[in-house]
């Protein structure tokens, strides 16, 4: 196995990886490089859905709960395995999220406890589209002008919950017409990761996004200034998928997007995620 960068944003590739036959040295090497890198790539990997999560449980406790609203109907028949597909089979849908786009935001955002990592595996892609982006949040704060900065320490954002990764409103929600008055957790702008105590900034999603205690007007323009600073190309990588590929992000310190894609092809992958809870010993 080699550890190689992707991109000078952030991201790493595990070349030659095995993830079935993984030694705990290597596996330590590539966490390791997880953390600093905060996305994993994994190319050419064949993982039934009780092998995805065994290597999911390496990273922490799996998160078999109901992942978004009424997920269970999106399930398979291993705990904790989301289908994140496009295809309608004898006219139901197998999957989550379709084939729009899918805006940028970080998962659970809106919970007290957010996830601490995600994976997705991809098992059916379409000829083109479906590029999945991610932003180095370490790295937009790192390089936030001082003066911005200064506008958010001590200011935290309240999270809406009412409305998934690709803008639509949830089921049991209503579309929210006062951000100061959302549903969902408040955050603080500044993180620090909850393993490497590394600083992070800590957006979410846009979409009825709230600076606590401000004027709303403040809290928009606010919002607006640092998203526009984050979305910096020098801080973004963009994956073009391959059938076999696995990527675990770190959710605690980046935002991703999906690209959208012809509805017409199919795309299957399949998920998993982690409680931020730490790993388990070797």
């Amino acid at each position: 196995m080699e550890l190689r960068p992707v991109s000078d944003a952030l991201g790493v590739e595990a070349v030659g990886a095995d993830l079935n036959a993984l030694a705990p040295d290597e596996f330590d090497a590539m966490y390791d490089a997880w953390l600093d890198n905060h996305v994993l790539l994994v190319r050419g990997q064949e993982l039934t859905d009780p092998q995805l999560v065994r290597f999911t449980q390496r990273f922490g406790e799996l998160d078999d709960e109901v992942m978004i609203a009424n997920a269970l109907e999106w399930g398979t028949q291993e705990p904790g395995v989301l289908v994140v597909s496009n295809v309608v089979e004898d006219g139901v849908e197998i999957g989550i999220l379709g084939s729009g786009e899918a805006i940028w935001h970080t998962d659970m955002n809106f919970l007290e406890k957010p996830t601490k990592a995600s994976f997705l595996l991809a098992l059916e892609l379409p000829p083109t589209g479906g590029d999945t982006g991610f932003v180095n949040m370490e790295l937009a704060l790192k390089t936030m002008p001082s003066e911005l900065r200064e506008k958010i320490e001590g200011h935290s954002i309240k999270h809406d919950a009412s409305t998934d990764s690709s803008g639509y409103v949830k089921e049991g929600f209503e579309p929210v017409t006062d951000v100061t008055k959302t549903e969902g957790a408040i955050h603080s702008f500044i993180r620090p990761n909850t393993e490497t105590g590394r600083e992070t900034l800590y957006l979410g999603r846009r979409r009825n996004a709230y600076v606590v205690d401000a004027p709303i007007a403040e809290s928009e323009a606010l919002l607006d200034e640092v998203w526009k600073h984050t979305l910096r190309p020098e801080h973004i990588w963009y994956h073009q998928w391959q059938v076999g590929d696995l990527i675990v992000w770190d959710n605690r310190s980046t935002m991703h997007r999906r690209d959208p894609f012809d509805p017409n092809a199919r795309r299957i992958m399949h998920r998993t995620q982690v409680n931020d809870t730490p790993r388990p010993a070797a």
